[in-house]
This record gives structure tokens, C-alpha cells and sequence, in this order.
């Protein structure tokens, strides 16, 4: 038996559309954040000036920051031009994981169509800026270090990269549809006090888990757009 879900009576959607109905009242909340974000930096040196109290400027700058840190890390000093694409995907990750948070709403990111279809993404992002930085070399690297073991290596390496989407998918679908069951089965059995602590912890989780999803793309990146197959 399902747990009720607002945009399910609101809506009177069936059971299979609650993820998609989902995701699209994220991207628009994204949207909107997105551009309050924006318009809180103001001009000319305020919008350089670090924020001097919580707000959702403050928030914005913590994360993106952290982000290009991590970009600056993985790819080198060349990583921060990827920022927009990556900062997309954790945001989206983590927007969606944290709505499952919410008292009758569900993750949309627990449905493992959706990790499927930003893993996708990340495995064409990830091959495409291999070819265009590497051209037809970077095929090359399928094929292994070794010429004569390159009839073993293609489908090793074929499998392994086609792979990817899925394993990315299923390590956040399986843990976000985790720790939002054990969230409701302890607010069901305590109403008060104890979910707070499921609460704290789910909110931890939703940010590892869009960290993790983040990083791994840019490892992927790193590999595809180094030049030494």
C-alpha cells in the first residue's frame, strides 16, 4: 500500500505518474530559486560581496563554491568552465531528493527512470567532450594500452561505459528510496522527537548522494578529456 502523496490527490494522477508531476514542480521550484538567486546579487560589487547572514543568496554561494572547488580538483584549473552543467546536475539531484523530505510528497529521484535518464546525460556529456577535446583519439582508448589485446579490451571497455547510466541510476534510486522509507515508517511509529533525527539524517543523505552523482560525472569527464590514453 502507498503513502499518500498531495500532488496524487490534487492532481488525480495514477501511481506511475506521481514521479514525472514530481520532477516537473522541481525544475519550476529550481527555476524560480534560480532566478531569486540571481537577482539577489545586485550589481557592480555587491554581487561579488559575500552574504552577510542566511539567505538563500548565502545557500547558493556555499554550494557553488563547494562545486568549483570540486571542479578545480578533479579536472584541474580548467574545470571551472564545466561548472554550469555540473552545478545543473547536482542542484537537480538534490533539489528532487530533499522534496521527499516533505510531509506526503515523494522523491522523484527514488524512481529509477529519472537517475536513468540523468546518467544518460552525464554519458553523453562525458563522451562528447572526450571526442571534441581528443577527436577520433579518444576511441582510441578502447582498445586498450596493449594493440594486440584490443579484441579483449573493446568489449570490456564497451560494457564498462554502457554500464555507467545504469549504476549511477540505481545507487540513487536504491538509497533515496531507502532512506525515505525508513523516514516514514519512524514518523509513523513516533510522532514526535525521534523523525527529527531520520529527518537531519535524510537531508545528509539527499546531499551525499547528489555529491556523490556530481562526482562521479566529473570523473568521467576528467577521464574522457585526459590526454594521455
Amino acid at each position: 500500500m502507498g503513502h499518500f502523496n498531495w500532488l496524487q490527490y490534487w492532481l488525480h494522477l495514477e501511481t506511475n505518474q506521481v514521479s514525472i508531476a514530481t520532477a516537473v514542480l522541481v525544475t519550476g521550484l529550481i527555476v524560480v530559486l534560480s532566478a531569486v538567486a540571481r537577482l539577489s546579487l545586485g550589481q557592480g560589487e555587491a554581487a561579488i560581496a559575500p552574504a552577510g547572514r542566511i539567505s538563500v543568496k548565502g545557500v547558493f554561494e556555499v554550494l557553488v563554491e563547494g562545486l568549483a572547488g570540486l571542479a578545480k580538483t578533479v579536472l584541474g584549473k580548467g574545470g571551472r568552465i564545466y561548472l554550469p552543467v555540473f552545478g545543473s546536475i547536482f542542484f537537480y539531484i538534490l533539489f528532487n531528493n530533499l522534496f521527499g523530505l516533505l510531509p506526503g510528497m515523494a522523491a522523484a529521484t527514488a524512481n529509477i527512470n529519472l537517475g536513468l535518464g540523468i546518467g544518460i546525460f552525464s554519458f553523453l556529456l562525458y563522451n562528447f567532450l572526450g571526442l571534441r577535446q581528443n577527436g577520433l583519439q579518444y576511441l582510441a582508448h578502447f582498445a586498450g594500452p596493449v594493440w594486440w589485446l584490443a579484441f579483449l579490451m573493446i568489449p570490456i571497455e564497451l560494457v564498462s561505459h554502457f554500464v555507467r547510466p545504469l549504476s549511477l541510476a540505481l545507487r540513487l534510486s536504491i538509497n533515496m528510496t531507502g532512506d525515505h522509507t525508513i523516514l516514514a515508517i519512524f514518523t509513523d511509529l513516533t510522532k514526535v522527537g525521534v523523525p527529527v533525527i531520520f529527518y537531519a539524517l535524510g537531508t545528509f543523505v539527499s546531499l551525499v548522494q547528489a555529491f556523490v552523482f556530481t562526482l562521479l560525472s566529473m570523473i568521467y569527464v576528467m577521464m574522457a578529456t585526459a590526454h594521455d590514453h
